[in-house]
């Protein structure tokens, strides 16, 4: 469709900006990381602004927009996957040779690796799935998406987003297991 600016600015206003704190959750919940998911909702964001036009007015701006966001994730995934580690050197030169280096310091990994097990245990269940899982976890449970729109967020057909689905819930029943019988939930097939 053929918008004018003050239309492009009034369907970014009324139909995608009511959408920015599910989609700030969702590319959380992709990236992991606060600054991550920040750079990732403002990429969908201005993407959608530059190809407003693609949109049609009226239709649903929510999944429009997720499947923007998804498909971003993804390219920035598949380009860092394929850069090497960057290590900048003057930092860590500057690191070492400052008065904040002490030569006696070493890391417990046994006092790291517990500090990193610490946490809501059905966040951290979420987020070890393989990313296709959890983002139809995400979707579906989170967000509220009918599995027709998820197939259209993911470019999948509806049947393969049931499957996905299924097995997403069974991987977080499995890694749930143990602490929901620790809080006193008992498996009534047994």
């Amino acid at each position: 469709m053929a918008y004018d600016q003050r239309d492009k600015q009034r369907i970014f206003d009324k139909e995608f900006m009511p959408h920015i704190d599910a989609m700030y959750n969702f590319a959380f919940r992709l990236t992991l990381d606060e600054d991550d998911a920040k750079d990732l909702v403002q990429e969908t964001y201005m993407k959608a602004f530059r190809f407003i036009k693609s949109f049609e007015e009226g239709t649903n701006a929510k999944a429009w927009l997720f499947r923007i966001l998804k498909n971003s994730f993804i390219n920035n995934y598949r380009k860092v996957s394929k850069q090497p580690n960057k290590v900048d050197y003057q930092e860590v030169e500057t690191y070492y040779n400052s008065e904040k280096v002490d030569a006696n310091y070493t890391t417990d990994l046994r006092v790291e690796t517990v500090q990193h097990m610490i946490g809501d245990e059905i966040t951290n269940a979420l987020n070890s799935l393989a990313v296709d899982f959890r983002t139809v976890i995400i979707l579906c449970d989170l967000e509220g998406f009918t599995y027709e729109e998820m197939a259209k967020i993911l470019d999948i057909p509806i049947g393969t987003v049931r499957s996905r689905l299924h097995r997403a819930r069974n991987l977080l029943k499995e890694k749930l297991a143990s602490y929901a019988n620790s809080m006193g939930y008992k498996d009534k097939r047994k």
